[in-house]
């Protein structure tokens, strides 16, 4: 079983091959607004590092968000793609719960600009804080290891090599059934973009 691993949806642009639960061959690149420029060279150069072909692939492993707007867009068009041109299955994961490559005790958080963060808290599999939009001035990390843009409540920045995450997490992914109808995690109500 051969799994294609794809996240645009931040700042970062993260690729892996993952066979029958071994991580073959992963990319992460900080590319940020560039992620369309890049997708398919990074991708390309997984299959020319494996001697894989794309039609050697069985799925599809998609960060669905939430992050750029435009970065969540470019993996789900690619990922919607290739699935449905090879007829082969599409899984999903939250980019919060990705980043948190299922350690204990983590708090994940992305800047989603005017204030606010994507916010995220897991122990290991467990979810102790859903996927929102927060303002920062009332993040409170107390002994949490702070995953992500942990500058913003005066942290270290720290992200982990997301390629590994997919592997550490894949007994996260969900499976799509109805790919036509599926759609980023944006978080951001449309309102708030008029702000």
């Amino acid at each position: 079983m051969l799994t294609l691993c794809i996240d645009t949806s931040y700042k970062y642009l993260s690729c892996a091959l993952i066979e029958d639960r071994r991580l073959i061959a992963g990319y992460d690149s900080e590319c940020f607004k560039r992620q369309s420029e890049e997708v398919f060279l990074a991708i390309d150069s997984l299959f020319k590092k494996t001697g894989k072909r794309p039609l050697d692939i069985d799925s599809v492993a998609l960060a669905i968000g939430p992050g750029s707007y435009t970065g969540v867009r470019i993996g789900l068009t690619i990922a919607k793609v290739i699935t449905t041109a090879q007829d082969i299955d599409l899984y999903t994961i939250s980019t919060l719960r990705l980043y948190a490559n299922n350690q204990k005790n983590t708090m994940v958080m992305l800047n989603a600009r005017g204030g606010r963060a994507y916010l995220g808290v897991y122990d290991g599999e467990k979810t102790i804080v859903s996927d929102c939009i927060e303002e920062v001035e009332k993040i409170d990390v107390k002994e949490y290891e702070v995953i992500g843009d942990g500058s913003l409540v005066g942290k270290e920045d720290r992200m982990p090599p997301v390629s590994e995450c997919f592997l550490n997490t894949f007994d996260s992914l969900q499976k799509v059934d109805d790919k036509d109808h599926l759609t980023p995690v944006y978080l951001k109500e449309s309102e708030a973009y008029m702000k």
